[in-house]
């Protein structure tokens, strides 16, 4: 991604500024370019336009705020920047499909609550940015990787699963996490983690993904059920693992992989089933990405 630092000024503007309508011309201005330049820019880059992505990360700040807070609607809009009651309710439920009293009704309840609230509020901005491709040359230098075996307990996940070219696999979980971010908001499923990506099956050309969040089991069951059309409800093993953590782009990943399949030889095991990754920090507030982690396991033949 190019100006991948402007973009970034304008993302950090925006979330620091939540509680209101931030304008376009303030947002071009973080990234010191014309106002038509800028909306072409983050257009780009988030796949909608700055003003939907703005009211976007109002509209979630507020659904936070129904199932973590006691605090009136009227409120809750005006803290996040709506002038109305009417105007808020009229946004709300175009995002949500249901009013806010409905939603807070049928919304995430009990401790899970507030941990749901503050990551929709920092995965939010960014949701669409993961795994982003910055297009630039980048150093290459080997990383040294300490790896780990550690056992995992079975964690509800909610994913879209789409086989792709390689090519095409930062696109795929930047076009699909949105998805799996609404889902869970419709349906009351508390989010628990940042995204994770497992990589079911690959090949020279195609690779067969599922991208989505970490939750809570809903209503203490987990069944596929809690998923619904492109949204899956699936759940990564328990079991041994081998774990590590990959500093930098997201695009120097494969080094991290081929680092876990040589220690898993090495050290006399075998994998058993497919990796993922999990990312552990937002790419909103990190404008260097070799400061970007990502947590990656391979399961282990118990």
């Amino acid at each position: 991604m190019k100006d991948w630092l402007r973009l970034q000024r304008a993302l950090k503007y925006a979330i620091q500024n939540v509680d209101r309508n931030v304008m376009l011309c303030e947002l071009a201005g973080k990234t010191d370019q014309s106002s038509f330049h800028a909306h072409r820019t983050l257009r780009a880059a988030l796949g909608e336009t700055p003003k939907q992505f703005t009211l976007r990360m109002r509209l979630d700040r507020a659904g936070g705020a129904l199932v973590s807070s006691e605090g009136s609607i009227l409120d809750i809009a005006l803290a996040c920047g709506f002038e109305s009651h009417e105007a808020f309710c009229r946004a709300f439920r175009r995002r949500f499909r249901m009013s806010p009293s409905a939603y807070r009704k049928r919304g995430v309840v009990g401790p899970d609550a507030r941990m749901h609230a503050d990551l929709v509020n920092e995965i939010g901005p960014c949701v669409g940015l993961y795994h982003v491709e910055l297009r630039e040359r980048r150093s290459q230098e080997t990383m040294e990787y300490t790896i780990s075996k550690q056992e995992l307990s079975a964690q509800p996940v909610l994913v879209v699963r789409r086989r792709v070219r390689r090519t095409d696999i930062a696109a795929t979980i930047g076009a699909e996490l949105p998805k799996v971010f609404v889902h869970s908001q419709l349906r009351g499923i508390a989010i628990t983690g940042y995204p994770i990506t497992r990589y079911l099956e690959t090949s020279m050309g195609l690779v067969t993904l599922e991208t989505g969040m970490r939750v809570t089991a809903h209503n203490s069951e987990w069944t596929v059920a809690d998923g619904d059309g492109d949204v899956l409800a699936e759940t990564l093993p328990s079991g041994p693992a081998a774990v590590t953590v990959h500093s930098g782009p997201y695009d120097q990943l494969q080094a991290a992989y081929a680092a876990l399949e040589e220690w898993i030889a090495a050290n006399g095991f075998h994998p058993d089933g497919a990796p993922w990754e999990t990312y552990l920090n937002d790419p909103a507030d990190h404008p260097n990405p070799e400061d970007w982690k990502t947590e990656v396991f391979w399961p282990l033949h118990a």
